[in-house]
């Protein structure tokens, strides 16, 4: 897992509350155990027309949010069933922060798994962000994980609140695997001292 990196980018504003894992990625597309290549079909069903079309009016397909690396998004966002997929669609598309005002909570764990920070902030704070992120793309966030923070692109700042561990995960780079290696000369030594004590095993 890559480490995570302050991130200063386009916000797409996406408001609907309720947004569940299979309005972020439909269930036809669960086949594949690989992370990459779902991007492509990230909010699958708002994103396109029955035909194939883009969805004009959907906001990650107008030229201002394309490129958007944080999403402001409704309250109880990731709701539904608990299919990581959903956070593997939205990272491979190339969001790497979700901001609302709650999220459902395997989704928000699911999230720290894959390298994506959300970020629960409060009624009064999320109007500030939403109403910055519809600005469009000349209006750039700054999210500092180190420092806690989010800053508006009028310089507004905004602090936020993290489990010291899960920060220290993604500062760091570190998935479940990755925090499992971290032990690994505990483990080699718990192996060693096995194989002395019964060599028979």
């Amino acid at each position: 897992m890559e480490k995570f990196e302050k991130v200063h980018g386009v916000a797409a504003p996406m408001p609907l509350i309720n947004i569940d894992t299979d309005m972020i990625i439909p269930k036809v597309h669960l086949k594949t155990i690989k992370r990459s290549g779902l991007g492509v079909v990230l909010f699958d069903e708002m994103r396109y027309h029955d035909d194939g079309r883009e969805n004009e009016e959907f906001v990650l397909n107008k030229p201002a949010y394309r490129n958007a690396e944080i999403l402001v998004a409704g309250d109880n966002f990731g709701c539904g069933s608990s299919r990581e997929h959903a956070p593997w669609a939205i990272k491979d598309f190339g969001i790497k922060v979700i901001i609302s005002t709650s999220f459902a909570d395997i989704f928000f764990n699911n999230c720290f798994k894959n390298g994506i920070l959300p970020i629960v902030v409060e009624d009064e704070h999320h109007a500030i962000l939403m109403e910055d992120a519809h600005k469009g793309e000349n209006a750039r966030m700054t999210v500092d994980l180190e420092e806690q923070k989010v800053v508006t692109s009028d310089g507004v700042e905004i602090t936020f609140d993290i489990d010291p561990h899960r920060k220290h995960c993604l500062l760091n780079g570190l998935d479940d695997i990755g925090l499992t290696m971290e032990k690994a000369h505990h483990i080699d030594q718990f192996e060693s001292q096995a194989s002395q004590a019964r060599p028979w095993v």
